[in-house]
């Protein structure tokens, strides 16, 4: 799929990032991973592939996305998971689901009938439904899984959604700034598989306390 571009941020997934890239090597996908110049071990882990690596100049997850879209150059771009939890075979159906409704953007959910998850806990479970929660009472937000960024979107719109989070928080500033901006979305249910190595890089509550001030500033500001 020529007019498609996978944004993998990896900061430190030299484990896992080439068993995704193996996987993935059977469609037809522009790779592109964003990582820290100064990350060795990952990018030694990657010589060997033929994908673009965009070195990130700020910091954080959030930065690593929005470096990436910037760079995006293909019609869509789709944020994938460099740790094996993402399923590279959703994404043809959720392609689908964007032609024929013709939607701008789609977040995948593990909270949809025939959705699920092999990696969550109890704790990212509760905050998970927290947050889309308040994300559907306050910003009338019709996704079920806030903070799961799967999502297929189209580029050039996104590139005018101006999304400032560097941090984690861009999970939730995404789909507030695609609803204010008019632009349409859609869920699609999501299998969530049990990451390959390592553990997850969100710090609960730490992160939750962000992501939660991100929310009440967002509902203040216009």
């Amino acid at each position: 799929m020529e007019n498609l571009t996978l944004l993998i941020p990896a900061k430190f997934e030299s484990e896992s990032l080439p068993s995704v890239l193996t996987e993935l090597k059977k469609f037809n996908y522009k790779i592109s991973v964003i990582l820290k110049e100064t990350d060795l071990t990952t990018i030694n882990s990657i010589k060997d592939f033929n994908i673009e690596v965009i070195y990130q100049k700020g910091d954080g997850y959030g930065n690593a996305l929005i470096e990436g879209i910037n760079n995006c150059k293909t019609k869509y771009f789709c944020i994938f998971n460099a740790d094996g939890s993402f399923n590279p075979n959703e994404i043809s159906e959720i392609m689908k689901k964007i032609n024929i409704n013709k939607t701008d953007f789609i977040f995948a959910s593990r909270y949809e009938k025939k959705g699920g998850s092999e990696d969550d806990t109890f704790v990212t479970l509760i905050g998970n439904y927290f947050f889309s929660f308040i994300g559907k009472i306050f910003f009338k937000l019709k996704i079920s899984d806030i903070l799961y960024t799967f999502v297929v979107g189209d580029t050039s719109k996104a590139k005018k959604l101006n999304i400032l989070s560097n941090d984690f928080q861009f999970c939730v500033e995404l789909p507030i700034k695609i609803m204010r901006k008019k632009f349409t979305m859609d869920v699609y249910p999501s299998l969530e598989r049990k990451r390959i190595a390592g553990k997850k890089k969100v710090n609960a509550f730490k992160d939750g306390s962000l992501i939660l001030k991100k929310l009440i500033e967002l509902f203040f500001t216009k």
